[in-house]
């Protein structure tokens, strides 16, 4: 039987998805917290200390969340991941796929240089040009949106409309991260969060908010609906800017009736999406991430 170590901290519902697909395909799966891993490198010992795995490292990874922690935390985490795959372990996503994802700043830029259509945005040290860039476009009759570098499910997102909320701009750790809001099309707040996996769209869904963050953990309310064509090449298009085996890409339809990626998940929850869509998530991923583990002339065999 192969074995597969789960990264996380919080199994929780994705976390039993997961092991129960990983056991329909003859795979054991462990939930590891990476703040345990270490990097151990002396004779006779595996360079990776991988809990549960003594002996032998896992035939995969799966990522299902990295702690946050101090720069140099942080940095260990993404070091294991990378040299979990240096060493030819299949990690699901991948230390670099997560490092520009999790990266509000290189993935706008990584978004841009794909010409993947992404608001317009600005990261930067300091706070006069900060203030200076936000009158500017305000004056100019656009509202901005201000977010840590590193975040998730809204938190520290902060929405500028007017000269006087620039009293309220703060910094994440000395960065500004400030992005031109965008108004959807129709009434009330919509977006839609498109699953891509192997480079194809598997399943999408409309999140119509309670306010202006369109989050499932904040309220939004799901319905599925189907994505045109124009939708699904930009989310993949998207997907393959970053690097990623698969991912959550959040696109909004703008008032002029155009599409822009604001957000792309390299850790994505699909909870939200299987409530609306006839599809099994997890069962797609673990097939997705156990192809890279089975030898082609032995049907079976694990890597």
């Amino acid at each position: 039987m192969g074995r597969i170590a789960i990264f996380t901290d919080d199994p929780g519902w994705h976390g039993k998805q997961l092991r129960m697909a990983f056991a329909a395909r003859g795979y054991s799966a462990e939930y590891v917290s990476l703040t345990e891993c270490r990097i151990q490198l002396q004779e006779r010992l595996l360079p990776l200390y991988i809990p549960g795995f003594a002996g032998a490292l896992p035939d995969a990874v799966f990522v299902r969340g990295v702690p946050g922690g101090s720069l140099e935390e942080v940095v260990l985490y993404l070091d294991i991941l990378h040299a979990l795959k240096i060493m030819g372990i299949p990690v699901y996503n991948d230390g670099h796929a997560i490092e520009r994802s999790v990266d509000k700043g290189m993935t706008s830029f990584l978004l841009q240089q794909s010409a993947v259509p992404t608001p317009q945005t600005w990261v930067l040290r300091d706070r006069h040009e900060a203030l200076a860039i936000a009158e500017e476009q305000l004056k100019a009759g656009h509202q901005l949106i201000s977010k840590p570098i590193f975040g998730s499910q809204g938190e520290g997102i902060r929405r500028i409309e007017k000269l006087s909320d620039l009293f309220w701009l703060t910094h994440s750790n000395g960065v500004y991260y400030l992005q031109r809001f965008v108004s959807c099309a129709g009434e009330g707040y919509s977006d839609w969060r498109v699953f891509v996996v192997a480079g194809k769209v598997i399943a999408s869904m409309r999140r119509r908010g309670i306010h202006w963050l369109n989050n499932v953990a904040r309220g939004a309310t799901c319905e599925a609906v189907p994505i045109n064509q124009g939708m699904a090449e930009i989310a993949i298009k998207a997907v393959e800017a970053l690097q990623m085996n698969y991912a959550g890409v959040d696109i909004i339809c703008n008032q002029q009736g155009t599409y822009q990626v604001i957000e792309v998940n390299s850790i994505p929850a699909w909870k939200g999406l299987e409530s609306v869509c006839d599809v099994r998530v997890g069962e797609i991923l673990v097939d997705d991430l156990l192809s890279a583990c089975v030898v082609p002339e032995k049907v079976g065999a694990v890597c």
